[in-house]
């Protein structure tokens, strides 16, 4: 059936309506409430137990008797209209009464409080579906969850039913229910329960039940505010949204609400659908008056939370039972524990989004038990702490409604990058307030919330190590303390069950541990110390993390410039130092090789003398080789240190990169001066075996040219080649005593 109106104008108060149509209004009001759990007796500001000052001096709110009155009150004041009152799941877990007696007192008062329909919510499954079917054996309303599949095995049976048509003064009004998608981690269901897509369930169960002639549909679902506004409510056929899960304030009077009550949505059918929810605890009842045309469209929508303080005086009957059922257990719930000095936070809305006191509280109290074991750090979900704790004395009853689901200490061993992978699950629904939030001790992190879930919002993560912070190693090994629920892969975290090493989940209840600790550390101060940093994503911080990153890459680049330009120059200077060291060698060797054939007019004492001589200018000249190579060293170096000194760290890599140009040009150096070095020493070879091979003549009287030729050649007319090495000679003129330099024969 698809409902098509065109509505001129459509406000959250009101929906106009021709008035041709007036005849065919149909008005529903719709009591609700939602994520009770458990909060029997009344509640103070913090959501924990009231105490009886608290009480005597009316600061308190909510509670079993409060609300039974409060419902009846709203239906008295409604008396000759249509009224449903509706429950939107999450009525178990949250106090001593829940840990007795496991549901069966949420069903007795459920029942006084005439509940015309609920929809389960995943705490309803803390139990397993034993925990469930007890309720269900009690229960006196409909219970309903559309994509909730129970197996033939299962214990539920068929009692979970999709959707109920209640007749309302003459009118049929379809209820369908549907649970969060992600109830087989949050929560356990078992093996025989199954959960479908939430859309997929309740759009089966509108056609069906239109199908029977309704065109009034509501959805009760337990899915969270985001979802029902960005899914549920655009679910063809669904006029009204009636949520829970994300225990959403709506209101158009009450300061901090998260929305106005009723939100509209906008149906693509072409209509309106309002959305409602009533915050959590028992502290507010919601109260929407819809009015419906002849074709079920919604064409009114008004209405606002009620709150449940001191001005509602609770029924007697009620309080005297609670007492009653109080008895067995008020003996453990006034024994105080611990003290504090301080009102320690543990609510939603800081534990489920940022580091909160609670969160360093119980995560500190379970590392500090089993630290002596070698574990390194805890990590506990947000969404498992259920209470704040007032100042002053501590009973177990205020430790336990913090800690009330019956957890226990877990430790087991996981890599590095299963870690960082497990946060980025845990801060990937910061927006809809869900429980996976991380809270640590021995570690600290830092995630983006700008960025998309499960992109990359974890910035980075470091593990106390001694007095300080060393950064998380992706492949080592890391032995972790957290609790049973989240060890099994509770709340997103299945890398903590799937990759785990030496699991042992059975230590001690988190309650005592938590207890035993405060006992220790009394009185307890709370605080928070930046365990957990939020990046900024505003424009300005934006902005201004560019400018920096700018400026930072800016500085790197001349840095690295710099000493880029800085190793060209020594290199430039250290190849110019060999090629001069070069060009001086090939001199020398000239020299050398010259000063050798001049010996042939020196005596053989001043030929040993030239050879001592070019002996030295060759070591003279590796002296000069090494000494300038050093000075080149010793000035690259000076100015790598000097650009080192005024680059920061972030400019490393560039001063890597530098040294390994030092590096190069150390080896280039190097490799000049063992060049030199070997050019000298093949100098100085090689002037000893022109010596070596050079023969000479000593002129006697009566000695011409031409017979020194013939003697030594054998051909007098190779006189001129004597002529020619022998420049300084004159032929017709020989000098008795001179040396003659004979070449080789050609």
């Amino acid at each position: 059936m698809q409902k098509r109106l065109a509505l001129a104008s459509l406000t959250v108060s009101a929906l106009a309506l021709s008035a041709s149509a007036a005849f065919a209004d149909y008005t529903l009001n719709i009591l609700h409430i939602n994520d009770w759990h458990s909060r029997i007796e009344s509640i103070n500001k913090y959501d924990s137990t009231c105490s009886s000052e608290d009480e005597t001096e009316g600061k308190c709110f909510g509670g079993a008797a409060r609300l039974v009155t409060a419902v009846a009150d709203a239906r008295k004041a409604l008396d000759g209209q249509n009224v449903v009152f509706l429950n939107a799941g999450d009525n178990f877990q949250g106090s001593l009464f829940y840990t007795t007696y496991k549901g069966s007192v949420e069903a007795e008062f459920l029942n006084l409080m005439k509940t015309d329909a609920m929809v389960v919510g995943n705490h309803e499954f803390d139990d397993g579906e034993d925990g469930l079917a007890t309720f269900l054996d009690k229960v006196e309303f409909p219970v309903l969850g559309s994509n909730v599949k129970a197996q033939a095995a299962s214990k539920l049976g068929d009692r979970v039913k999709p959707y109920v048509v209640l007749d309302v003064g003459g009118q049929k009004v379809a209820i369908v229910g549907a649970v969060a998608n992600d109830t087989a981690e949050l929560s356990s269901p078992g093996e025989h329960v199954h959960i479908i897509e939430d859309v997929e369930g309740i759009t089966e169960a509108v056609k069906a039940a239109t199908a029977d002639g309704v065109n009034k549909v509501i959805a009760l679902t337990h899915v969270g505010y985001p979802r029902d506004l960005a899914a549920i409510a655009k679910i063809p056929g669904v006029d009204v949204v009636v949520g829970g899960h994300t225990n959403t304030l709506l209101s158009n009077t009450v300061e901090g609400a998260e929305g106005p009550y009723p939100t509209m949505v906008d149906n693509p059918d072409g209509y309106k659908v309002p959305v409602v929810q009533a915050a959590s605890y028992s502290k507010y009842l919601g109260d929407l008056k819809v009015v419906f045309n002849d074709e079920g469209v919604v064409t009114q929508a008004a209405g606002d939370v009620k709150l449940i303080d001191s001005s509602v005086v609770p029924d007697e009957s009620v309080l005297a039972r609670v007492k009653e059922l109080g008895g067995p257990i008020e003996e453990l719930k006034n024994k105080v524990v611990a003290e504090t000095a301080a009102p320690v936070d543990g609510g939603r809305e800081t534990c489920r989004a940022a580091e909160c006191e609670m969160g360093n509280l119980v995560t500190d109290a379970m590392l500090d038990r089993v630290k002596a074991q070698g574990v390194q750090f805890a990590i506990t979900n947000g969404g498992g702490l259920r209470a704040s704790i007032d100042q002053g004395e501590v009973t177990m009853g205020e430790v336990l409604a913090v800690l009330p689901f019956q957890n226990t200490l877990a430790t087991f061993q996981l890599k590095g990058a299963d870690v960082v992978a497990s946060l980025e699950s845990g801060v990937s629904l910061i927006e809809e307030g869900a429980g996976r939030f991380p809270q640590v001790s021995g570690l600290r992190y830092s995630f983006d919330p700008s960025v998309a879930p499960n992109e990359g919002r974890i910035k980075s993560v470091e593990v106390k190590d001694g007095d300080g912070w060393k950064a998380i190693d992706p492949e080592a090994t890391y032995t972790i303390a957290t609790n049973n629920f989240m060890r099994n892969g509770g709340d997103g975290y299945k890398l903590f069950a799937e990759k785990a090493e030496n699991a042992y989940d059975f230590g001690p209840g988190l309650e005592t541990v938590l207890a035993d600790y405060m006992v220790a550390h009394k009185p307890y101060k709370p605080f928070v110390e930046g365990r957990v940093t939020a990046v900024k994503s505003d424009a300005a911080g934006n902005s201004m993390a560019k400018d920096a990153a700018t400026a930072v890459g800016n500085a790197a680049q001349k840095a690295g410039e710099a000493m880029k330009n800085m190793a060209a120059d020594a290199k430039t200077k250290v190849e110019a130092t060999v090629d001069k060291l070069k060009g001086d060698a090939g001199t020398m060797a000239k020299d050398a090789e010259t000063a050798a054939k001049e010996t042939t007019a020196k005596t053989g004492e001043a030929m040993k003398t030239m050879a001592d001589d070019a002996k030295s200018m060759a070591g003279e000249a590796v002296k000069k080789a090494d000494d300038a190579m050093k000075d080149a060293a010793e000035g690259a170096k000076t100015m790598m240190d000097d650009a080192a000194k005024k680059a920061d760290e972030a400019m490393k890599g560039a001063a890597d990169d530098a040294k390994s140009m030092a590096d190069d040009t150390k080896g280039m150096m190097d490799k000049a001066k063992d060049e030199a070095a070997g050019a000298m020493q093949k100098m100085e070879s090689d002037g000893k075996a022109a010596m070596a091979e050079v023969k000479t003549h000593t002129i006697a009287a009566g000695d011409t040219l031409w017979d020194i030729a013939k003697s030594y050649y054998g051909d007098p007319g190779k006189w001129q080649d004597i002529a020619k090495a022998n420049p300084s000679v004159k032929a017709r003129k020989l000098e008795i005593g001179s040396t003659l330099s004979l070449p080789d024969a050609k």
